[in-house]
């Protein structure tokens, strides 16, 4: 139950929901046309602002910015590598799929080459619906980046972040695998850090799939008034940006509340 609750209530709180309860109040208000109005006023700015690049970036750095990549690259016992960047193949799908935070993964491949750690855990459960785990999916698609299956664990139970920690720990402790090297999109690593570290493991973070990354930035800066002038129109990417942003702040309130933080 807490799930299905923690997965659809936070969804009439995102732009799009709140956007959508805001219209459907306005319809109610008919008869009050100037509190309509404010009501349809205040469901326009909601989804310009939260669709505006400018707005949705700055909402972006306030996360991925607390942790930046190790430099120089450290020596851990472990990678951790949380789940959320795979889908399930299916027809006409032949092999496992990547979506947006896919990162994660090559970086975690990249970390494990690199000599960063010997062994990569990847922790994800079976979702409803599906037929394989984030687990198994992950390990699939590293294969094909070249990391041999003696050097990965899995751990497919967990459905949250909090669980990817509570059951990813007993299986370091079974193999004395202390030091951890934690991979997970930028945008997560607060929120995940806080997780782990709660649990005692000696975490090392290494965040992956920046929004924000300073070179666009700068380039905007010297675009000229053409760029910032696009900048002030709103987009669909820019939307889902600032949910993501407003799901990860939401999960750190409901994370706290419940003591996992």
């Amino acid at each position: 139950m807490f799930f299905f609750l923690s997965k659809t209530l936070p969804l009439f709180i995102y732009p799009i929901g709140l956007v959508c309860v805001l219209i459907l109040l306005a319809i109610f208000l008919w008869r009050r046309r100037g509190w309509q109005t404010a009501v349809l006023l205040s469901a326009f700015f909601l989804l310009y602002l939260a669709a505006n690049p400018l707005v949705s970036l700055w909402l972006a750095r306030s996360l991925e910015w607390r942790y930046l990549p190790p430099d120089p690259l450290p020596q851990a016992d472990v990678i951790v590598v949380l789940g959320g960047s795979t889908t399930m193949e299916g027809y006409p799908q032949t092999t496992v799929g990547l979506n947006d935070a896919a990162d994660r993964l090559w970086y975690a491949a990249w970390l494990y080459h690199e000599g960063a750690a010997d062994y990569l855990l990847l922790t994800g459960g079976k979702l409803p619906g599906n037929t394989t785990s984030e687990a198994e999916r992950m390990a699939e698609a590293l294969r094909l980046m070249g990391v041999p299956d003696a050097a990965m664990l899995l751990e497919s139970e967990s459905m949250n972040t909090y669980e990817n920690a509570v059951l990813s720990k007993p299986l370091l402790q079974g193999h004395d695998l202390e030091m951890v090297l934690l991979v997970t999109s930028a945008i997560h690593m607060p929120r995940s850090m806080a997780i782990f570290t709660k649990q005692g493991m000696d975490v090392i973070p290494a965040p992956t799939d920046y929004e924000f990354v300073q070179p666009d930035w700068a380039e905007g800066e010297n675009a000229g008034w053409f760029y910032w002038v696009l900048s002030l129109l709103p987009d669909a990417n820019s939307l889902e940006l600032t949910t993501s942003v407003m799901k990860e702040y939401v999960g750190i309130v409901i994370y706290r509340f419940r003591g996992w933080l």
